[in-house]
C-alpha cells in the first residue's frame, strides 16, 4: 500500500516509515522544519519528504495516512489551521489511523511483543533487550526512539511474522522489542501508545510523574499503566521494577500474568557489585556476571529488567550477560562527543529531574570526586517548559560542580529554581554566552555533559570548536 505520514520525523513515526518501508510498502511523509538525523535515516530509505502540512497533499492520494500525535486541530492567531492537511483529511472522509494503531495492525500481528515501558531508560533498556535477542540468534524486530549502537538503526522487522494464531503461545512466534510510550497516541486517540501494542512481555521499568501537558497527576499515569497490564496474557510476564510503589499500586489495581521483580534485596532479579561490574541473582544465587562500559547504577536496574524479559522468550541469564558485555549503548545517552585540552563533552538525552540526576550521579561514580563535571541543560520537554518540576531540579543537580541553564522560551525563572545551589549554578539566556561561560570554566581533567532531549542549539560542535580555540 501507500501510506502518507504526517509527523514523519519523529523517533516514533520515523520508525514507522523504516518498517512500513522494509515490508514493502511506499511511504512518503511529511513535517515540519524537516530536521535530521531521521530526515537523513529517511532518505536514505528512499522516502520522499515532503516540508510542511500543506492540504495539496491529499492529492497524493495514498490508501492511508498515518497520523502523528504532533498533528492536532489547533488553528494559528489568525483563525487559520495549524495543520491544513488533517482538516482536508477530515472534509474528504480519507481514511486515517494513528502510528501505533498501524504498527499493531500491519508489523506487530503474528509476532511475541516485549514491550519496554516506564518513565525512564526506556530507550536504553529496550536497546539492551533487543541487542541480547540478536546475540542469541533470535533476529528480532524492535523499534527504539534512538539509535543503538549495536545496530545503527532505529528499527528494523526482523525474522518475518507469523500469522497462525496460537504460535506466540507456543514459543514459535518471532520476537518483536518495542519501546512502550505513555504519552498519547493522536488527537484522536487520547489513550497512551502502548495500549495497542498487546506484548506477552512487558517490562515496567519505573513510573513517576511526568507530561504534565496530558496528565493530571500520577494516578493518572498509573491507571495508563494498568491498562498495559490488562492487555498482557495469563501465558505472559510482567517484569515490574519492585523498587518503585508507584508500580506496586498498579500490579496491586489487578494483574492476570506471571510477575518477575528485579531490583530490591528479595526480587527475582538482583545485583551484586558495582554497577559497571556486578553479579546478577536469581532469588538470590548467582546465574551471571555482567561486566561492561556503561555507568550508574539506573543502568544496572536497566540490565536486570532486560534479563529478565530475555529469559521469558528463553534466554538464560548467562547469554544474556554475554551478550551486554558487548552492548554498546544508543546514540545521545552519554555518548562522548569528543575530548579536547583533556575537557570531555558529552551528549545526553536526559530531559526529566530525575533522568538529570541519574546522570549526573552514573558520571560521578566513574571519574570519582576529584575530577569537575559541568552540567549544562536545557529544560525542553512540555513538562519542564511548564516548569512543573522546577522546585526539583537542585536536587537534580547535585553531583555537578556547575551547571548552566539555558532559559530561552521559559516562562518560569530559571535562576530563582536554581538558587539554592547559589554559585554553582547559573541561568544563561542565549546558546553563545552559555558556550563561551563554559569555555571560560573548563579546565583539563572536566566532563561538559550537554542535556536535552532536543539538538540543544548544536551546542556540542560549537563547545568542541571553543574548546579548541582556547
Amino acid at each position: 500500500m501507500h501510506i502518507h505520514i504526517l509527523g514523519i520525523c519523529g523517533t516514533f513515526m520515523g520508525g514507522v516509515a523504516a518498517l512500513a518501508r522494509e515490508a514493502g510498502h511506499r511511504v512518503t511523509g511529511c513535517d515540519a522544519g524537516v530536521y535530521p538525523p531521521m530526515s537523513d535515516q529517511l532518505r536514505a530509505l528512499g522516502i520522499d519528504l515532503i516540508e510542511g502540512f500543506g492540504a495539496d497533499q491529499l492529492a497524493l492520494r495514498p490508501d492511508v495516512f498515518v497520523i502523528g500525535n504532533v498533528v492536532s486541530r489547533a488553528r494559528l492567531a489568525d483563525g487559520t489551521p495549524k495543520f491544513p492537511l488533517m482538516e482536508a483529511i477530515l472534509d474528504a472522509g480519507a481514511p486515517y489511523v494513528s502510528g501505533p494503531q498501524w504498527l499493531a495492525e500491519n508489523v506487530l500481528q503474528g509476532r511475541h511483543v516485549l514491550a519496554v515501558a516506564g518513565t525512564h531508560g526506556k530507550t536504553t533498556t529496550t536497546s539492551m533487550l533487543a541487542w541480547i535477542l540478536e546475540h542469541a540468534g533470535r533476529e528480532p524486530g524492535f523499534l527504539v526512539g534512538g539509535v543503538p549502537l549495536n545496530f545503527g538503526v532505529s528499527a528494523r522487522l526482523g525474522r518475518n511474522a507469523s500469522h497462525e494464531w496460537g504460535a506466540a503461545q507456543q514459543g514459535q512466534a518471532p520476537l518483536f522489542v518495542i519501546e512502550a510510550d505513555e504519552y498519547d497516541t493522536a488527537f484522536f486517540d487520547k489513550r497512551s501508545k502502548f495500549v495497542h501494542y498487546r506484548p506477552r512481555t512487558a517490562v515496567l521499568n519505573n513510573l513517576e510523574f511526568d507530561h504534565a501537558d496530558i496528565f493530571d497527576d500520577l494516578a493518572a499515569i498509573e491507571r495508563q499503566f494498568h491498562h498495559l497490564v490488562r492487555t498482557v496474557p495469563a501465558s505472559g510476564r510482567v517484569v515490574v521494577n519492585a523498587l518503585e510503589e508507584s508500580l506496586i499500586r498498579v500490579l496491586h489495581a489487578g494483574c492476570w500474568s506471571e510477575v518477575a521483580s528485579f531490583g530490591d534485596a528479595v526480587s527475582d532479579f538482583g545485583a551484586r557489585g558495582e554497577p559497571g561490574d556486578f553479579e546478577v541473582l536469581r532469588r538470590g544465587q548467582p546465574v551471571a556476571h555482567v561486566k561492561w562500559n556503561l555507568s550508574g547504577v539506573h543502568n544496572q536496574l536497566n540490565a536486570l529488567a532486560a534479563i529478565a524479559a530475555a529469559e521469558h522468550v528463553g534466554v538464560s541469564p548467562a547469554q544474556a550477560a554475554e551478550a551486554l558485555g558487548q552492548f554498546q549503548n544508543v546514540k545521545r545517552r552519554m555518548e562522548l562527543r569528543g575530548t579536547v585540552n583533556g575537557i570531555a563533552v558529552y551528549d545526553d538525552f536526559a530531559h526529566h529531574p530525575t533522568a538529570l540526576r541519574t546522570t549526573l550521579d552514573g558520571l560521578r561514580r566513574v571519574v570519582g570526586q576529584n575530577a569537575r563535571i559541568l552540567a549544562a541543560f536545557e529544560p525542553r520537554s512540555n513538562t519542564m517548559k511548564l516548569g512543573t518540576m522546577k522546585s526539583q531540579l537542585p536536587w537534580a543537580l547535585e553531583s555537578a560542580d556547575l551547571s548552566f541553564c539555558h532559559t530561552a522560551g521559559l516562562d518560569w525563572d530559571a535562576a530563582e529554581a536554581l538558587a539554592p545551589l547559589g554559585a554553582r549554578a547559573r541561568a544563561v539566556d542565549n546558546i553563545d554566552t552559555l558556550v563561551e561561560q563554559l569555555r571560560a570554566e573548563a579546565r583539563p581533567g572536566d566532563h561538559i555533559v550537554c542535556m536535552s532531549n532536543g539538538s540543544f542549539g548544536g551546542i556540542h560542535a560549537k563547545l568542541l570548536d571553543a574548546l579548541a580555540k582556547s
